[in-house]
């Protein structure tokens, strides 16, 4: 089982940026598809972005597309979620999340961290 970390959460003005990152444990991390998921108070987990195995293909909820980036350093096994344009509603703990198949859906991913909290004040 693949370990997760995530790191880089914190307090931030709206129209602020944050680099969430995701540290992996083994050396499997790069046979997995990596996502970031979002869980407000009161919400379910809700899907942020994906990216493949490769690094070759990256898919983004609306609500954060042209905003959000991810991205994955294989080679360190690493990935990261850079955030731009933070909103309020952006608020929300964020985890990363390792599956086998490319999917905006929790249930897909198998592995996850512990979660990072992200404010964004108004």
């Amino acid at each position: 089982q693949v370990q997760l970390a995530e790191s880089g959460g914190g307090l931030v003005q709206a129209g602020g940026s944050l680099t969430l990152s995701c540290a992996a444990s083994g050396r499997t991390f790069a046979n997995y598809h990596m996502g970031w998921f979002r869980q407000a108070p009161g919400k379910g987990r809700e899907f942020v972005a994906s990216i493949t195995f490769s690094g070759g293909n990256t898919y983004y909820a609306d609500s954060v597309k042209g905003r959000f980036t991810i991205s994955r350093d294989n080679a360190k096994n690493t990935g990261q979620l850079q955030m731009n344009s933070l909103k309020p509603e952006d608020t929300a703990v964020y985890y990363c999340a390792l599956g086998g198949t490319i999917s905006p859906r929790v249930n897909d991913y198998t592995s996850w961290g512990q979660g990072t909290q992200v404010t964004v004040s108004s």
